[in-house]
């Protein structure tokens, strides 16, 4: 009996550790804020997630949107957006942390717009 209550504790315990493991649910839209060089910046972006893969579609300065790939991985997100502007490629490397509805991290600029390091952001889910 004893073996069949240890087998049956660690097939627990490995279902455990594997739903802790498990990719948070990022899909949807989200009501993201930053402090940019002109002050706060509040905008709508939208993730569509496929398993640890995420497409994440953000509003560009000009209107025209900007997308880019990334993963989450158990809680950890992040994702790459590169644009090219009339001073050259710049990219944007967003890295977070999920907590429910809510989401924050650092972005690090770099490229044609100099390079900028440690902007913080934070966000909302709105939508599922």
């Amino acid at each position: 009996m004893k073996k069949i209550g240890a087998a049956a504790l660690g097939a627990l315990l490995a279902l455990s550790v594997g739903l802790t493991a498990a990719a948070a649910d990022v899909s949807g839209t989200w009501e993201m804020t930053s402090q940019g060089r002109r002050g706060e910046r509040t905008m709508e972006i939208s993730i569509v997630q496929d398993g640890e893969k995420i497409t994440v579609t953000m509003p560009g300065r000009q209107g025209n949107d900007m997308t880019g790939e990334g993963t989450i991985q158990g809680n950890a997100i992040e994702w790459t957006i590169t644009r090219e502007t009339p001073r050259g490629e710049f990219t944007m490397n967003y890295k977070g942390t999920v907590d429910g509805d809510s989401m924050s991290g650092t972005v690090e600029i770099s490229g044609g717009m100099g390079g900028r390091g440690g902007v913080e952001w934070t966000a909302t889910k709105k939508t599922p």
